[in-house]
């Protein structure tokens, strides 16, 4: 069995993390290949190096003097290599990117975190270190190019049984560094793992998996121990965040399973993330996750089912504002719709004003602190009355829904409810559907 394991910032904060690193490679040879973040915080107050690198980046751009900075992260970086006793001239590396700083782009400064990281750490467990500039291409519109990408890697592998690889970036065409998104190690390992087609992709974090509930919200939920892909990317998107959600993409179309583990208990059962799963859930739903923060604007027009486009061309007010939506709950001459508070605090007014000024509805509203909650899980297609049950717990427990909206796939109920009983409304779900099934 091949693993790529993939260690994100927590598990890489300082000389204590590295050994527990090592301990889990040496602990499994299918750990082969191994992918590195830069180190992250190491206690509440501290600062990801990472973080340190943009402030860095921006003493630079505003022409102040980063020295105190720099110094921070060439402290973080040698206090590793001295606890762990290691040789490579990390003091010289630093200082010459250091007085290299203006001639470098924003993408190779805040990527330097990933890169020092994976050096130390290829010493570490002296395995070989392979630059992520010199096997992840991207092409000139900011997209993977697959098959650069794929060829550069299996050469690696055909050349080293072990390597090291830093996260977070790779290369253009033109060799000019390119950085992911902010968390974009998870991307990195993921696309390891499609290109040299690996049986199981690890990554290694601070947290067992994940849990059916917000552990803030719920007392001792649940864990997850199985997730289809799709059940994750919903999950996520209303807050459940352990994993770079695109992360899933390149792994998801040869079905390759994602392991979430915890680097600070490696004995836990963590989370599989795998669209077929042949363990069936003891519960109708998988997991139940919300955010508040939302606001929505309800609109109706007499005889609007007759009138062609008149949705559209509301929606093309929000799109000329730039305005994400999140939800559209519709009736016969009526509709909803759904979007973040922040995306339109200062231009709410004038487009309700266009909205009437144009399209002259008959009504329309507004209503604001409305929290969505999702409950997810694949098994409540195939459960009758899942829908009637949840409804009639909330309706039981005088929360009153202002927005439901249900997937045409079947496996997420999203209830909009007012912001004061949004904590109330995930105890509610999760005891219907969890703990009830548990005291059967």
């Amino acid at each position: 069995m091949l693993k790529i394991t993939k260690f994100g910032g927590s598990s890489v904060a300082d000389a204590r993390q590295f050994e527990k690193v090592r301990s889990i490679i040496q602990s499994d040879p299918d750990r082969k290949y191994v992918v590195v973040s830069a180190p992250g915080r190491r206690f509440h107050s501290d600062s990801k190096l990472t973080d340190l690198l943009y402030l860095l980046d921006a003493h630079r751009q505003y022409h102040v003097d980063a020295s105190n900075v720099f110094r921070m992260i060439k402290e973080r970086f040698v206090e590793i290599k001295s606890q762990l006793g290691l040789k490579q001239p990390i003091e010289k590396e630093l200082d010459a990117f250091y007085t290299n700083l203006n001639t470098l782009s924003q993408a190779e400064i805040v990527s330097r975190g990933e890169y020092f990281c994976a050096k130390m750490m290829a010493e570490y467990l002296g395995f070989p270190f392979v630059d992520a500039k010199d096997v992840i291409r991207f092409r000139l519109d900011r997209t993977i190019d697959w098959e650069a990408t794929k060829s550069k890697l299996i050469t690696k592998t055909a050349q080293y049984d072990n390597f090291v690889m830093p996260g977070f970036y790779g290369a253009t065409a033109n060799d000019q560094i390119q950085v992911f998104s902010r968390g974009g190690g998870d991307i990195s390992g993921a696309i390891l793992a499609r290109c040299i087609e690996a049986d199981v992709y690890e990554n290694w974090t601070d947290v067992s998996g994940f849990l059916m509930a917000d552990p803030t919200v719920v007392k001792d939920p649940e864990p997850i121990t199985h997730i289809s892909y799709s059940e994750l990317r919903e999950l996520s998107y209303m807050g459940a965040s352990v994993l770079h959600e695109e992360a899933i993409f390149p792994v998801k179309e040869k079905n390759i399973p994602i392991h979430i583990l915890n680097t600070n208990r490696p004995q836990d059962a963590g989370t599989i993330i795998q669209e077929v799963s042949a363990v069936p859930s003891p519960y109708a739903i998988t997991g139940i996750a919300g955010k508040a923060g939302f606001m929505s604007i309800y609109i109706y027009k007499k005889h609007m089912s007759n009138e062609v486009g008149y949705m559209r061309k509301v929606l093309s007010i929000l799109e000329d504002y730039n305005v994400s939506i999140e939800h559209i709950p519709s009736g016969i001459d009526s509709f909803t719709i759904v979007i973040e508070e922040k995306d339109i605090e200062d231009r709410l007014y004038e487009m309700l004003a266009r909205i009437k000024k144009e399209l002259k509805p008959d009504e329309i509203r507004t209503q604001n602190k409305i929290a969505l909650i999702s409950t997810v899980g694949k098994n409540m297609s195939s459960r009758p009355g899942t829908s009637g049950k949840l409804f009639g717990a909330l309706g039981m427990n005088n929360i009153n829904i202002v927005m439901i909206a249900q997937g045409s796939d079947e496996i997420n109920i999203t209830v909009g409810v007012n912001e004061h009983d949004f904590k109330k409304t995930v105890h509610v779900i999760y005891d219907t559907f969890v703990t009830e099934e548990e005291t059967r």
